[in-house]
């Protein structure tokens, strides 16, 4: 058996394995904590979906497992199986949760789940696919819940969504020994959190950064995977890609609620999120907001190398992916050239994660004949990058504490940012004390290039005071946002657990 950990991270799909965003904050809090011990659990979707490591481990990382839990597993021949009826009440109890409760899965649940799913003499993955008495759970939920979507649909899907919980549940028995579970989202990760919890009897730390379930809704709202083949005629296949996205939605819905109520210690990154989990079923008095942190000696250069008047260059670092809304940036810069052709409009983030999606955004800046005014820089560190340019956009449609802010702004970088998770208060200030020190750029709504084109404008105008609003939001950091800090609570709150 392994040696037992400090602390068992619960990671989906970041770290070590996609760059940016949490994947930095992982890697920030694994290495501000080297007395404690971290031992990895990584879970993501299919194996091609993700590289190779972007992040060499610190040393005080003792081990580190990889599972994709939603590929095929090896072709089984079918034939008939039996299952104890008492099993197939008790799996078609669990499932009822998934389907029609507010309530989050009990310590009966768990125990049923842990006790005899994934198991040859108990409920196994063949007996969920071939037995008799599955199909009859599975008709009964049809019936019950599903009748306007397509039998093939609800079938396909049933068997899609569920088979995962069988991998999680065999994960969560094997995890080694650890003093508390932690995992950096609810979710696939969070729903694991709450079976290695209740398997091993020990604490579990629950953080978001994002609001996991709202973000899985927006991206079920664009799922291309499910067609929608409807005419003005016809809306029944309309009807049934509905309930296909509605089953996902309270699928996730439930391991969101399941994930709150196992957690001992909930936090968000801001008041909103924190508002947001209690709103979807978090008990608010284990709910804290604990904000992110940077580490301010790093950016010291940078802050000294910032010009004395602003450059005409607006960028916009992260992820080349939808969620960051990377067009509604490029048209902005358009919108902005079309007055003054000289500002220009850097793109610097990894661009390997949605390839399609970044070559929609390269017939973009080509449609609109901005190939010599909008550039894709790639992955470039940020301390280098800052003092070249006069502001930093942030276009996402949804977001938590945008960390690339609180970079920029200890560069003394003014920001402009789309009115989404703690932006605003990041940028004006989150209390009467903290909105004293001033604001540090521009609140923008979302998707509207012409609102970020003004506030470009507005930046590089010559009446405005754009040194000052670099060093109101570098004293903000300087006051609130520095990574002793943030290392110093979830320091507390490991303490307090273990």
């Amino acid at each position: 058996m392994s040696q037992q950990s400090d602390v068992c991270l619960m990671l989906e799909g970041t770290y070590p394995y996609v760059r940016g965003g949490v994947s930095s904050w992982v890697h920030q809090l694994i290495q501000g904590m080297p007395h404690l011990s971290f031992y990895l659990v990584f879970i993501g979707g299919t194996r091609e979906s993700f590289g190779e490591a972007h992040y060499e481990l610190p040393a005080n990382v003792v081990g580190i497992e990889t599972h994709y839990i939603m590929e095929p597993e090896a072709s089984v021949e079918p034939r008939a199986r039996k299952v104890s009826e008492k099993f197939m009440q008790q799996w078609y109890s669990v499932l009822g949760h998934f389907f029609d409760s507010g309530e989050a899965l009990s310590r009966d649940d768990l125990d049923f789940m842990l006790g005899q799913l994934a198991k040859d003499k108990g409920f196994s993955r063949k007996d969920f696919l071939f037995s008799e008495q599955s199909w009859q759970v599975l008709l009964l939920l049809y019936d019950e819940y599903a009748t306007n979507q397509s039998f093939i649909d609800f079938f396909w899907t049933f068997r899609n969504i569920y088979s995962p919980l069988f991998r999680l549940v065999e994960i969560a028995r094997e995890i080694p020994p650890t003093r508390v579970i932690h995992s950096i989202s609810t979710g696939f990760a969070g729903f694991l959190g709450s079976l290695t919890k209740h398997h091993q009897k020990i604490p579990y730390l629950l953080s978001e950064h994002g609001i996991y379930t709202k973000e899985r809704k927006i991206d079920l709202s664009q799922a291309e995977w499910i067609k929608e083949r409807h005419n003005v005629l016809d809306n029944s296949m309309h009807r049934s890609n509905e309930q296909t996205r509605l089953m996902w939605i309270k699928f996730f819905e439930q391991l969101g609620r399941t994930s709150y109520a196992f957690a001992d210690k909930i936090t968000a990154l801001y008041e909103g999120n924190r508002l947001r989990q209690v709103a979807d079923g978090a008990p608010a008095e284990r709910t804290q907001v604990i904000v992110n942190g940077i580490k301010l000696s790093r950016f010291e250069k940078a802050y000294q190398a910032r010009s004395a008047t602003p450059p005409k260059i607006a960028a916009l670092v992260g992820r080349v992916v939808p969620i960051k809304d990377i067009k509604t940036f490029i048209r902005a810069i358009a919108v902005t050239c079309s007055s003054d052709p000289d500002i220009q409009g850097w793109i610097a983030g990894p661009t390997e994660e949605d390839e399609d999606y970044f070559h929609e955004c390269e017939m973009l800046v080509t449609s609109l004949n901005m190939e010599s005014n909008i550039h894709f820089l790639g992955m470039k560190n940020v301390a280098e990058l800052f003092p070249q340019i006069g502001v930093c956009v942030l276009s996402s449609i949804s977001e938590a504490q945008p960390l690339v802010l609180l970079e920029a702004m200890a560069c003394g970088i003014p920001c402009i940012a789309t009115n989404v998770g703690a932006s605003a208060e990041i940028i004006h200030g989150m209390t009467e004390e903290d909105r004293q020190i001033g604001s540090c750029g521009w609140i923008t709504n979302i998707a509207s290039p012409d609102r970020i084109a003004d506030a470009i404008k507005q930046c590089f105008h010559p009446n405005t005071k754009w040194a000052e609003l670099g060093d109101n939001g570098r004293n903000r950091v300087i006051k609130y946002y520095q990574e002793e800090m943030m290392f110093d609570r979830f320091r507390q709150r490991y303490e307090e657990l273990i």
